[in-house]
């Protein structure tokens, strides 16, 4: 199994490869000025189907290539939040201004993808997920999926841009409690701004790293918040600059890859863009 977060400056994107060689996308965000837009990526690697497409959240930072990517690439499963219908996310998008092309496609999905989700061969990994219900919350950040991975004991949890209001009603359920138990990495919700911390939630893990994806520094939240929930791991082993690491960010560390084969040790590692060759602008 193998996550690789993109680099996307103040969005979201990452791709799950399975032992099955099947895959998953979270969200389809993208910045030129980086270099990266999943529908130049995937087509360079050969891949022109994705079997699931999980989106967690609908605002345009974590769908801002799916235009693109929806004519190169085949995405027969879209896992997003059902409690809302598309009339109503749209009127709520619209409270936010004119929708963009990027939100005209989610809708367009939205609206056209209504059969149950068939199963998927994950070649071991299984996915989870959990979201707030519409109209109990009416904004897009808590109605947030947030992706719960396992994998031969590799915990990993990605919550969209799920704020402290969103945080409190999942952990009122047990099974979402268990689920944290044995997270070993989290991605920071909403970038890592204060909104999305809810340090609640450390009650129930005590995740090896934490991860950040966004561009520059905006918040002081980005910096420290998170630092203290994180045991820690070793960073550059066998190098000169070895060191223990407790929160990664795509905007220090560029693409990260997390890597895990069964019976093994799991592995992350960091690249630069450049080391994806067909993903320039």
């Amino acid at each position: 199994m193998e996550l690789t977060i993109f680099n996307v400056g103040h969005g979201f994107c990452a791709y799950l490869r399975t032992d099955a060689e099947t895959g998953i996308l979270f969200d389809c965000g993208h910045d030129d000025g980086l270099g990266f837009r999943p529908s130049r990526f995937f087509p360079s690697r050969g891949i022109r189907t994705i079997e699931n497409f999980v989106l967690g959240n609908y605002d345009n930072d974590h769908v801002s290539d799916l235009p693109n990517l929806r004519s190169v690439v085949y995405l027969p499963v879209f896992i997003r939040n059902r409690s809302i219908d598309t009339d109503q996310l749209r009127r709520l998008k619209l409270e936010g201004g004119p929708l963009t092309e990027a939100i005209h496609a989610m809708l367009d999905m939205h609206a056209t993808y209504t059969y149950p989700e068939p199963p998927v061969n994950f070649g071991g990994v299984e996915l989870r997920v959990f979201y707030n219900l519409y109209p109990g919350f009416r904004d897009t950040n808590n109605l947030s999926v947030v992706s719960y991975i396992t994998y031969d004991g590799l915990g990993i949890l990605i919550p969209g841009d799920l704020e402290c209001a969103g945080w409190e009603p999942l952990l009122a359920q047990e099974d979402f409690r268990r689920a944290l138990l044995g997270t070993s990495i989290i991605i920071a919700s909403h970038h890592g701004r204060e909104g999305g911390y809810c340090e609640d939630v450390f009650d129930f893990c005590k995740p090896d790293v934490i991860v950040i994806s966004d561009g520059a520094v905006q918040y002081d939240s980005q910096k420290d918040l998170y630092r203290k929930h994180a045991a820690g791991l070793a960073w550059n082993v066998g190098r000169a600059d070895h060191t223990i690491r407790y929160v990664l960010t795509t905007r220090c560390d560029g693409h990260i890859t997390i890597s895990k084969r069964f019976g093994q040790c799991d592995s992350i590692e960091a690249m630069q863009s450049l080391a994806f060759p067909g993903v320039a602008s």
